[in-house]
């Protein structure tokens, strides 16, 4: 079971990444898949793109002056999270300061990781989503509860999340722990049951 920050809303400047079919191997490299533990994984976050081969940060890199906690909300180019199932990726995105990842296409492995474990993935429409990679910086919210965006100039946007899983992310569970919560209600259920079996 996997509990974090309940998320109804986040507001923030957009960090842009204007690059497609960004795979996960890109948002953290295989060979920092050694641990179990999300604590800790936002070190490694796009480490390839931040770091040379010697750990120094690279001065050409999208990322290059971004520290962890300066952004909650990627606007990334389209197709984002392409490629191998990997938890780890929405857990180093998380533990980097992200809640909410945006694009006009996101992958479908990637959007279930992350909607298990805390971060919001946002589809929006394609005029939307250009607007967005043309604002690096604008200051741009989300509404979970309401399911809309609201952009720069105040205008909003409305965006879809499967109904179970913006349950579990606005109580902060994921499914497992959704269900677990609702023990006492599933015993009461199967109590008054019997009783009227053997009445």
């Amino acid at each position: 079971m996997t509990s974090f920050q309940p998320l109804r809303s986040v507001a923030s400047r957009a960090f842009v990444l204007d690059r497609n079919d960004v795979d996960t191997d890109q948002i953290i490299p295989a060979r920092f898949l050694t641990t179990t533990s999300r604590a800790g994984l936002g070190r490694f976050a796009f480490y390839d793109w931040r770091f040379d081969e010697h750990g120094r940060q690279k001065n050409d890199s999208p990322f290059a002056g971004v520290e962890p906690g300066d952004f909650a909300i990627l606007v990334a180019g389209s197709n984002f999270g392409c490629g191998s199932s990997r938890e780890h990726a929405p857990w180093a995105l998380l533990d980097f300061g992200f809640r909410a990842v945006v694009s006009s296409d996101i992958a479908d492995i990637f959007k279930s990781n992350a909607l298990k474990n805390g971060l919001l993935p946002v589809t929006v429409d394609v005029r939307t989503h250009q607007r967005l990679l043309s604002s690096p910086g604008a200051a741009i919210s989300i509404d979970l509860d309401a399911e809309t965006l609201r952009l720069p100039d105040g205008e909003t946007v409305s965006f879809k999340v499967e109904p179970f899983a913006r349950r579990c992310l606005l109580d902060g569970v994921d499914p497992l722990g959704f269900l677990l919560d609702r023990i006492p209600l599933i015993e009461a259920y199967e109590r008054e049951s019997a009783k009227e079996r053997m009445s």
